[in-house]
């Protein structure tokens, strides 16, 4: 059984919705954290509506921070915890999306997934292995996880931007290239990268701008 997300919408500043933006924000954070941005971009995307679901499981000890699944080094779960998690998000994110797209009535090619931290995980774990493609994917941060089955798995293969800071000490800067390597190994033909010199673990302007100009263009506006 899926749980819903509770998300936080910026409605499209033009008034009509051609587009949608989702954020999937970070460990511990949640929706609102990343929907702030809808400002900077909403100028360049004045027909994009932007959505910022909470992810479904509260961080023990902070009861305003999500998890998309718990993470063993950090919280002292088990991998079998991990694994179970993530499997029950992955459902809970499928059926979000295609909620989402009925309720705004939007085609996968019309809708970017923005991910950061566990938020790219998620992104690029859920995104390949749905039926249809989205317009593209914006990973921050993050990394590639079961790079292993990716090729046997993927049914699409969404335009991916891959954007990592160079002075990350949460998810390691060579995340950015493994991630990489392995999407054109299963047959990617639209991978970009984009280094944020030094920046943590974090979106920087030079990020953030390189990321509008992929949606723009992937969206076709």
């Amino acid at each position: 059984m899926t749980r819903v997300l509770k998300a936080e919408k910026r409605a499209a500043r033009s008034g009509e919705t051609r587009s949608a933006v989702i954020f999937l924000h970070g460990y511990g954070a949640n929706g609102a954290d990343l929907l702030g941005l809808a400002d900077p971009l909403g100028e360049h995307l004045p027909d994009t509506l932007f959505v910022a679901p909470d992810a479904p499981e509260t961080v023990p000890g902070m009861p305003n921070g999500f998890q998309w699944f718990p993470i063993p080094w950090i919280d002292g779960s088990s991998e079998e915890e991990s694994e179970r998690g993530m499997q029950q998000a992955i459902s809970d994110l499928n059926a979000f999306l295609d909620a989402l797209m009925v309720d705004e009535d939007l085609l996968p090619e019309q809708v970017v997934l923005f991910g950061f931290s566990q938020g790219t995980m998620m992104a690029l774990h859920v995104a390949p292995r749905r039926e249809d493609g989205v317009a593209g994917i914006v990973a921050f941060s993050g990394r590639l996880l079961s790079p292993e089955t990716l090729a046997d798995e993927a049914r699409v293969k969404p335009p991916v931007l891959l954007v990592h800071g160079d002075m990350d000490d949460v998810v390691p800067p060579q995340s950015l290239p493994q991630a990489a390597e392995a999407l054109q190994e299963a047959g990617w033909q639209d991978v970009y990268a984009h280094i944020m010199k030094g920046t943590g673990h974090g979106i920087a302007p030079d990020g953030l701008s390189v990321a509008l100009a992929f949606m723009r263009d992937k969206l076709g506006l």
